[in-house]
């Protein structure tokens, strides 16, 4: 491998042959599809997907690889960082406006506000296939009532269906990270009616600042403030509260 990983862009490099294959057969690319790869590296995801579809476009920070991935037949590559493309705009320049599928192998240590900056166009996606953490997946993915369930979860679930599709060991990368990762499949949702993101993020937010207390320190003090206690318990920790609730204390407003 001649090109050095970057530890300031968070560069682990997937080699493992039966892992890329397991992850283009998940997502299962098909000619004409608006797909973009986060975080391409050194192609690995890159090749077999581009030979399936036809044209890809990546986004890629490192001005090194990028001028590399350039040399690629049917490649769009976008040199950037992943948190300032806008990806409403990506979708409307499609032919037909298509809606895209996102794939990728992003940055552990920014995978957070990446997949929160993607929410903002979740309307304009058809599904996302990427590589996190083992940790966040399992938060992503959590049910009510355990201890990884949170704000993350909530945030995510409101808009997308989560399947975590494929367990990847540190032996897959190179050089190996020192986690555990896991490929998650991401199909959006429409949003429930009456439902404002914005008040729902605050609502969220405040209600597991402080998780290991009553809901009534927190989010019912918030609702008081607010005239808006209504009938929600708040004799409960956040970490109880399901999605569907949730939303509908913001839709109530």
């Amino acid at each position: 491998m001649s090109h050095r990983p970057r530890k300031r862009f968070g560069q682990h490099f997937l080699a493992d042959p039966g892992v890329i294959d397991a992850i283009v057969r998940a997502v299962a690319p098909q000619i004409g599809e608006a797909i973009v790869e986060i975080g391409p590296g050194l192609g690995a995801i890159t090749r077999p997907l581009l030979e399936r579809c036809g044209a890809l476009t990546v986004i890629e920070l490192d001005r090194d690889l990028a001028a590399r991935l350039r040399r690629t037949p049917g490649l769009e590559v976008i040199e950037a960082d992943v948190l300032r493309v806008d990806f409403v705009a990506l979708a409307a320049r499609q032919a037909g406006a298509r809606r895209l599928r996102i794939v990728g192998n992003l940055p552990y240590n920014i995978s957070t506000p990446i997949l929160f900056h993607l929410l903002e166009a979740v309307d304009h996606v058809v599904d996302q296939h990427v590589m996190l953490q083992k940790e966040v997946v399992d938060r992503m993915a959590a049910a009510p009532g355990r201890k990884d369930y949170g704000r993350l979860s909530v945030m995510l679930q409101w808009r997308y269906d989560i399947e975590a599709v494929l367990d990847v060991a540190p032996e897959a990368f190179e050089p190996p990270p020192r986690v555990d990762s896991a490929v998650v499949r991401m199909t959006p949702k429409p949003a429930p009616p009456g439902v404002d993101a914005r008040l729902l993020g605050e609502i969220v937010t405040v209600a597991f600042s402080q998780r290991r207390k009553l809901l009534r320190h927190t989010l019912g003090r918030w609702l008081e403030e607010r005239g808006a206690a209504g009938n929600f318990d708040t004799q409960r920790r956040a970490e109880e509260v399901p999605v569907d609730e949730y939303l509908r204390l913001a839709a109530s407003f």
